[in-house]
């Protein structure tokens, strides 16, 4: 008989039975369930890893294990959740041998749920990865010759994009997103030049112009990664960013819903709502809501109306509105927002515009170690966080040093990319640094006269302390275009740098009468 105590870890019986299961599992990848006590139940994922995994795919004949998806990865299973804290040292031929805490003796949910993905019977197995990434969308990478590798977005298309979303039984391909829009991968470069008709059962059957590039693998080309957004047959709302200029954290919102994508009407938009998007697309903060079709105007059914949102929801669709398709309004109004692109400053003494560079990457914040840091890869975050150009990049943890992951090491720069994950640098996680190597940015504001080559001799430099800016600031037009900075130091007046007065709300306007500002300023009272 056996005994049970709090502490002991046993074997399990040799009635039980295992399966793979789950939303798009197929025979060698899904939720893994176990068969006892005449009813089927989970496994929770405290623990899991890759020695777990080997031993359930040799058990069901399918290979070795690719990877271990946690946090119910093929969908939550119900009922019971009969083990936890399994323990497998590989090499066991039924994950019975492995030791556990005993059945149904956890304090887990199903949304810890363990899976299992193995090579199983093909050669070529497939993975959606990257920031923001779900079972259905993500970036695009290939198990081939033991190692994971991206494909190359060169004449990346929908109907590319259509044979990704079938094999994976995700539905029909509704984008296919290039430019690494899930995040730039790392290592090899597999395909480039795919060429689908659509109709093809494996990536691999299209045409493409063979295996592995040198040229991809040893400059990094990662920044051309392709990636595929899928219909998910499983998922009822979902949500990206897109329009002319949009980036995979920055664009104008479309909802998917009723099998159908549209957009948000700007009434009532606001950085509460923008948060939510942001947070949900694993897209750092808020930054801006741009409004009045600020990324172009879409097209269809305009899905959702005077959104209300108190930053704290998981999804937009948590937030009050009016109800799907329950507006007045027109394409001309659509709302849109601009989000840090999962990247932070931090730390002791830092403001919005200066401090610890952090990204946000495979659900952790981590730094930058300051190895070849320079102010061109610092000019990038500026930017980036829209708070004008770098100033300094100070190394050696100026702002204090971080903990957790280093996320990147040996960034490389040109200053002109649109995000720092896009510049050159080791694979994520790869470094030989300790945090009191954290980077760090100062970004600034340029104050003065400004001539066509620069700036003249009399200019006066100004650290960004925060950015406050109409929330209908638009840089395509020119109504309620004005931020107000909030700077690190008073700035003196000279003749190059004057005030510019601020209408008071008793002010009289006259129609028809405009005016144009440039630079920076206060408000005179």
């Amino acid at each position: 008989m056996w005994k049970f105590t709090p502490c002991l870890l046993m074997t399990l019986p040799r009635a039980v039975s295992i399966i793979l299961t789950g939303s798009g599992s197929t025979r060698c990848s899904g939720r893994v369930e176990v068969y006892h006590n005449n009813s089927w139940g989970t496994v929770c994922d405290d623990g899991w890893d890759l020695n777990d995994a080997q031993v359930v795919c040799r058990q069901l004949n399918c290979g070795p294990v690719l990877e271990v998806p946690q946090s119910a990865h093929f969908g939550a299973g119900t009922g019971q959740i009969w083990l936890d804290n399994v323990t497998c040292s590989g090499n066991e031929s039924s994950l019975t041998e492995c030791q556990h805490s005993g059945f149904g003796s956890n304090r887990c949910e199903h949304g810890q749920d363990a899976a299992v993905i193995c090579s199983g019977p093909f050669l070529f197995v497939y993975w959606l990865a990257g920031s923001g990434s779900s079972r259905c969308s993500g970036r695009v990478e290939i198990f081939h010759n033991n190692v994971w590798g991206t494909v190359s977005d060169n004449d990346w298309d929908l109907n590319d994009a259509q044979v990704v979303c079938r094999q994976l039984n995700c539905g029909s391909a509704l984008q296919a997103p290039r430019s690494a829009y899930f995040g730039a991968g790392t290592g090899q470069v597999w395909l480039s030049g795919v060429s689908c008709s659509g109709n093809e059962s494996s990536l691999t059957e299209c045409q493409h112009s063979g295996w592995g590039n040198p040229y991809y693998y040893y400059y990094n080309i990662h920044y051309s990664d392709a990636g595929v957004i899928c219909s998910g047959t499983y998922i009822k709302t979902s949500f990206v960013l897109t329009g002319s200029g949009s980036t995979r954290c920055s664009g104008r919102v479309e909802v998917y819903h009723s099998n159908s994508w549209g957009t948000v009407c700007d009434d009532g938009w606001d950085l509460n709502d923008a948060e939510v998007v942001c947070r949900q697309l694993n897209c750092g903060s808020a930054l801006q809501t741009p409004r009045t079709a600020y990324f172009g105007a879409g097209t269809g059914q305009i899905w959702l109306n005077n959104v209300t949102c108190s930053r704290s929801e998981s999804s937009l669709i948590g937030c009050q509105h009016s109800g799907f398709g329950s507006n007045t309004c027109e394409h001309g109004q659509d709302a849109a927002v601009i989000c840090s692109d999962a990247i932070r400053l931090v730390g002791s003494g830092s403001t919005r515009c200066s401090g610890r560079v952090e990204i946000y990457y495979n659900n952790s914040w981590g730094t930058v170690c300051d190895d070849r840091w320079d102010l061109n890869d610092a000019e990038v975050v500026c930017r980036q966080i829209n708070c004008g150009s770098a100033l300094q990049a100070p190394p050696s943890a100026h702002f204090g040093a971080g903990t957790g992951q280093i996320w990147l090491d040996e960034v490389t720069c040109s200053g002109n990319e649109s995000s720092l994950t896009t510049c050159v640098h080791n694979q994520f996680g790869s470094h030989n640094c300790d945090h009191r190597e954290d980077a760090g940015v100062i970004c600034s504001v340029h104050l003065g006269q400004h001539i066509q080559s620069g700036f003249s001799q009399n200019v006066v430099i100004r650290t960004v302390e925060e950015v406050i800016c109409h929330p209908e600031y638009n840089s395509t037009t020119y109504n309620s275009d004005i931020c107000l900075l909030k700077l690190s130091a008073p700035v003196y007046f000279t003749d190059y740098i004057q005030p510019i007065c601020l209408a008071s709300k008793n002010s009289t306007f006259h129609s028809g009468i405009s005016s144009w500002v440039t630079g920076c300023g206060f408000d005179c009272k």
